[in-house]
């Protein structure tokens, strides 16, 4: 079994680049299931009818969210379709899900969100914690469990990791949109990198435009924060599980400019 885990999608251009490499890349390299965390697809902040309809006709199999997941309202229209997750440790009762189980050659996979508590603005219940309840609640019924970790701190995602160690097939993190070189499986088997990075424009501060972004920190003044412009990057990392085992076997980093 082979998983693409796709990085942040910031704003549509971020989108388009992921329309224009996606079905080829899926094909050369055999990818079986896919999986994008979407929560900035829209003008930075959020996910609209139009963008999840796009990336359902990508044939995307499960898209994440984030600290953005509410951004946009259109997605109280679409929070309980199947193929969309919401961080799990948001506060009990929030609609939407916080994992799915999906079937993909004669396997169950179970993906959760789940949203880090370290300079993230966001009140959230333990991830640690939920990580524990869920992984209770399905590991008898799935056959792989990937975990995509939306958090700030690179220490939080390494403690997690070596929280679910083992027990767990994968664990990448997403929302810094600067990817890491620490990937690894572990001695346990699980497979692990602290960030993913992002599809979205090179030539930016984390996606935001380099003026804008500059300015704020030269002058500490409140400037409006807008999307950067002109050619995107495609970044993510390819998983690649034995399926006899169910272990983690190979995790490679993708960096397409």
């Amino acid at each position: 079994m082979k998983i693409l885990a796709v990085g942040d999608l910031v704003g549509e251009s971020g989108v388009k680049k992921l329309k224009e490499i996606l079905p080829n890349f899926r094909k050369e390299n055999n990818i079986d299931f896919v999986i994008v965390n979407a929560e900035n697809s829209a003008g930075g902040m959020g996910i609209t009818t139009k963008i999840f309809n796009d990336l359902k006709a990508l044939n995307v199999n499960a898209i994440t969210m984030g600290n953005h997941t509410w951004g946009k309202k259109d997605i109280f229209t679409f929070i309980d379709d199947e193929k969309l997750i919401r961080p799990a440790n948001y506060s009990r009762g929030v609609v939407g899900k916080g994992y799915n189980i999906y079937e993909c050659k004669n396997k169950k996979i179970c993906v959760i969100n789940l949203i880090g508590r370290t300079e993230m603005g966001v009140q959230s219940d333990n991830p640690f914690t939920k990580a524990d309840d869920i992984i209770k609640e399905v590991k008898e019924r799935v056959d792989y469990i990937i975990v995509d970790f939306h958090a700030e701190a690179s220490a939080e995602k390494i403690a997690m990791k070596y929280y679910l160690d083992g027990r767990i097939t994968a664990l990448y993190g997403t929302h810094t949109h600067v990817q890491t070189a620490d990937e690894e499986i572990t001695t346990k088997g699980t497979a692990f990198i602290s960030d993913i990075g992002m599809t979205g424009p090179i030539n930016s501060v984390i996606g935001m435009d380099v003026e804008a972004s500059v300015k704020r920190f030269v002058t500490s003044l409140p400037e409006r924060y807008k999307l950067a412009e002109g050619n995107c990057m495609f970044n993510g990392c390819i998983i690649e599980i034995n399926d006899e085992t169910c272990r983690a076997i190979s995790i490679k980093r993708i960096y397409i400019k």
